[in-house]
């Protein structure tokens, strides 16, 4: 008896959503800067939250990591090796996808940060960590669709790893610690409940989408995913090209960030715009400041302008705002107010 090998159809291109502007753009920020701090995405099911973070992730080139490693190490980083590729001489390489991992709201601790591989303890009394989800999504991607149901375990787990870039297991005779840094995506409905603020501070940026209300829109969203379920390899072929542009245009951004300049006007006005809102801490300011230096090198621009600061503003603040008694207005109309008076003073 002979078994075939079912192929995953390709997905559905980035270049290919139609709409859902702001949180394409705040995906691809994400993409090109990881300290931006991850993608928070509410609202309504079937708008397309899922389908354009894997769209993204199939959409970014390979990356070389070290051949063999369970953590998928970045070779040329020598500061975020595991303690095995540390001890491993030289390295070899490979080219591996960017990777995208599903965290499911009934996931067990031992299946998020690993454990014991009871397989190898009993027929060869040997103890051997198996790594989890955490440990796959090192380098890309982890994704928590309704992350406001997340179990409160596993949300100050997740905190701890966000904060140190790095998961530490202990337990069952088991000392292990990896990197693990990603770039973490949550999805949900807020009528659904709502996200702790712990959480919630730890997402770069937040993104309010809705199902499109224009006619010409919606008839598109539709025309667009019938054609890809009917032939998904030829609907992604007609995308090629597109696909093509976006990604290099990612790559390019990589590689002007370092360079891009940060002038002392422009935090200036970030540090002003989180004042006006009344934001707590510091991370308001350096969260906008990244995600506009970012924006400035997907837009091939030297240094970063009032403009970058504008757009990423709504983004990265919207979150981040107290709640006013006195004032019943959403918190996007607050900060675009706020943008208003700040530039027009």
């Amino acid at each position: 008896m002979t078994t075939t090998s079912v192929s995953r159809p390709a997905p559905f291109p980035f270049s290919a959503i139609v709409g859902q502007d702001e949180m394409k753009l705040a995906l691809l920020i994400a993409a090109v800067d990881q300290s931006v701090g991850g993608v928070l995405v509410f609202g309504d099911r079937g708008t397309g939250k899922s389908t354009a973070v894997r769209a993204l992730a199939a959409l970014l080139p390979p990356m070389r990591a070290v051949a063999g490693c369970p953590y998928g190490c970045e070779p040329d980083r020598p500061a975020g090796l595991c303690e095995a590729c540390r001890g491993a001489g030289k390295l070899k390489s490979v080219q591996v996808p960017v990777p995208v991992v599903d965290l499911p709201l009934g996931a067990t601790e031992d299946r998020v940060v690993g454990a014991l591989d009871l397989e190898r303890a009993l027929a060869h009394g040997v103890k051997a960590f198996e790594p989890g989800l955490l440990a796959r999504a090192h380098r890309g991607f982890l994704y928590i669709d309704e992350v406001n149901l997340l179990e409160d375990h596993l949300v100050d787990l997740l905190l701890d790893v966000a904060a140190s870039g790095e998961n530490v297991v202990e337990r069952e005779g088991l000392s292990v610690r990896h990197p693990a840094r990603f770039v973490l995506v949550g999805s949900g409905n807020p009528e659904e409940g709502e996200l702790r603020p712990q959480l919630l501070d730890r997402f770069g940026l937040s993104l309010e989408v809705r199902t499109p209300g224009d006619l010409k829109v919606r008839v598109e969203v539709v025309r667009r995913r019938d054609a890809y379920d009917r032939d998904p390899e030829a609907f992604s072929a007609r995308f090629k090209a597109e696909e093509s542009k976006v990604r290099r245009r990612i790559v390019a951004a990589r590689e002007r960030l370092p360079s891009v300049v940060v002038s002392d006007a422009a935090l200036e006005r970030a540090a002003d715009l989180c004042m006006r809102l009344g934001t707590d801490g510091l991370r308001g300011e350096l969260t906008l400041m990244r995600a506009a230096r970012a924006l400035a090198a997907l837009d091939g621009d030297a240094a970063v302008s009032d403009e970058h600061l504008k757009r990423v503003a709504p983004s990265a603040l919207r979150h981040r705002l107290r709640r006013d008694p006195l004032d019943d207005t959403g918190s996007t109309t607050r900060v675009e107010r706020a943008l208003a008076e700040m530039f027009a003073a």
